[in-house]
């Protein structure tokens, strides 16, 4: 249900009302995105909506973006199963797997709580296995200041 005034080029925000929870929250914008808005801008011309539905009064329905979603999954060779959650799921998969702060994840996503953001960490495996234990830090700076205080050979 987004407006074509929803997208600030300007800040590259892009302003979501009555989101999941019914909370307005605002999402970022990148650049890449901004161009694709415009190019689809430029072919629908809708003075309202940005994905006007059937009736140009109206949104996209939710049914009609899951369908969009399915075919350019098929498009894509992805298969059917990917849905616009699939596409948020992924969003912070990724942010979390290329070492963004998991509290700047929670503001991008509009997590009340925490926890409900950390549960993407389960999934980011190649994350937790880059990650040094403080143990290891431990034993490593020992074995150096050990060798430090042994005599040249």
């Amino acid at each position: 249900m987004l407006r074509v005034s929803d997208i600030d080029s300007k800040r590259m925000l892009i302003r979501v009302e009555m989101g999941k929870g019914r909370k307005d929250r605002h999402a970022m914008l990148s650049p890449q995105l901004l161009e694709l808005l415009r190019a689809w801008w430029l072919q629908c011309r809708s003075p309202g909506w940005l994905f006007p539905g059937r009736d140009p009064l109206l949104p996209i329905t939710t049914r009609q973006l899951n369908r969009a979603c399915h075919r350019a999954a098929d498009a894509a060779g992805l298969g059917s199963w990917l849905s616009p959650h699939t596409l948020h799921h992924s969003f912070a998969t990724h942010l979390l797997e290329n070492h963004t702060d998991v509290r700047v994840i929670q503001v991008l996503l509009g997590h009340a709580k925490l926890d409900t953001t950390a549960r993407y960490a389960h999934v980011a495996t190649s994350t937790l296995r880059t990650v040094t234990s403080p143990l290891d830090r431990l034993t490593s700076n020992n074995k150096l200041k050990s060798k430090k205080d042994e005599p040249p050979k």
